[in-house]
């Protein structure tokens, strides 16, 4: 009887994997396919404003633009992933089809015109946007919408950025802080792998990042101190740069309570003046490369002497100003460009590998304003491979405590509080 018991269990184990991995096809394909062609769309119109740097003195004109394309067509998709994760956690009016194309023409706009933006954010609102449109042609039940947008959340990432295993983990530990369900494990592992290889046989290459330091003892007691002590610094940081998109989200719109197309109007104009301050066009944009080959960006944060000892605050200030002000685009490459940047400034500080530093500091400072240490640790493996992943753990658990409850994702829940 038992084991005639254990025998459906398994035969009902794999018909659920097989319903969810045929369901993973349809929504792999559209957010693959979707995803790479923002990425391409996206390099164009980055290497356009590299060659027309006047575009910037339009960013006012951009983000007016911007506002009354959500005003007459977003309604509730301007939310955009705190919408998606609140759908997941009390399924309500859905997440609206128009998103995709809403979030991904306002993102351009606001990349073509200098605002400095990421680009998640884009491919998991396509991602989740595509997913429950799926959900509602396939007529799934409210439990599977949520295991779908899962799914959305993961393609999107898992494509967005090539790193299959860290989509999945991130779709699943973004919800909620100190808990993870594991009931939409393989299914989301599967669409995000699976919207990774669409999106790279479209044709699209992901940057590739490298840490050529190598330790010389298995365990280097001096250097896991320092990675301690800047996994504090990345914490705070990614605390800073939440607080600062919220805060001034807020301030702006408590401010400028009637004609809310001034906010993005003041926020171009400000995103002007820091250009000039900061003298450089090197904090608008994505920031993974600049327009010069040895121009302030993520890749040359591995070298020492790629970018100066403010660059950090600087992506920080810009950024929080861009999105808090009302324009359109993602939080992570900037948290990428900030934790490199404070990465390879403290390594020269502390007398460590510079390249390291910038790699614990591209993740841990994610880990922190996202409250996800799992999947960042992994992403740390997939972006610089395994040797470090020690050092990569320490960073972003560290991170992870130090930037408190706070994050980049209002609709984030806390389970478990991080100290008691």
């Amino acid at each position: 009887m038992k084991d005639h018991k254990y025998s459906l269990e398994h035969f009902s184990i794999v018909r659920h994997l097989l319903y969810w991995t045929a369901l993973a096809i349809p929504v792999s394909i559209v957010a693959g396919s979707l995803v790479a062609l923002f990425l391409w769309l996206l390099d164009l119109v980055t290497n356009y404003r590299w060659e027309h740097e006047w575009l910037l003195w339009l960013l006012p004109l951009a983000g007016v633009a911007i506002h009354f394309l959500y005003k007459l067509w977003g309604k509730n998709a301007e939310a955009g992933n705190n919408l998606i994760m609140e759908e997941i956690h009390e399924p309500g009016g859905g997440v609206p089809a128009r998103m995709a194309p809403l979030v991904l023409i306002t993102t351009l706009i606001t990349h073509l015109f200098g605002g400095s933006a990421g680009r998640e954010g884009t491919a998991v609102q396509i991602g989740g946007s595509m997913a429950q449109l799926l959900g509602k042609w396939f007529r799934l039940s409210k439990e599977d919408i949520r295991i779908i947008l899962l799914m959305g959340i993961a393609a999107g990432f898992g494509a967005v950025f090539g790193t299959p295993l860290t989509g999945a983990i991130f779709a699943l530990e973004v919800l909620t802080i100190g808990r993870i369900k594991y009931n939409a494990l393989v299914p989301c592992l599967v669409a995000s792998l699976l919207a990774d290889i669409v999106c790279s046989t479209w044709g699209i290459h992901h940057t590739k990042y490298h840490i050529t330091y190598t330790s010389l003892t298995h365990f280097d007691f001096l250097l896991i101190a320092k990675v301690v002590l800047v996994g504090v610094a990345f914490g705070l940081s990614g605390y800073l740069f939440a607080e600062a998109s919220h805060g001034i989200k807020k301030l702006a719109n408590r401010t400028i309570t009637t004609h809310k197309w001034l906010i993005p109007v003041i926020g171009g104009c400000m995103i002007i003046a820091l250009t000039f301050i900061a003298g450089t066009n090197d904090y608008l944009g994505l920031g993974v490369t600049a327009k010069s080959p040895d121009g302030i960006s993520i890749v040359n944060a591995f070298h020492e002497n790629g970018v100066s000892s403010w660059s950090w605050l600087w992506k920080l200030v810009f950024t929080a100003v861009t999105l808090g002000m009302g324009f359109k685009g993602g939080e992570v490459t900037p948290l990428f460009f900030i934790g490199a940047a404070l990465g390879n400034t403290l390594a020269v500080l502390t007398g460590a590998p510079v390249d390291l530093f910038a790699g614990l500091g591209f993740i841990a400072v994610f880990a922190a304003a996202t409250n996800t240490p799992i999947a960042c640790t992994i992403m740390g493996a997939e972006l610089f491979g395994t040797d470090h992943i020690l050092y990569f753990a320490i960073a972003c658990f560290t991170a992870y405590y130090f930037s408190g409850h706070s994050g980049i994702y209002s609709a984030q829940r806390v389970a478990v509080r991080k100290y008691q």
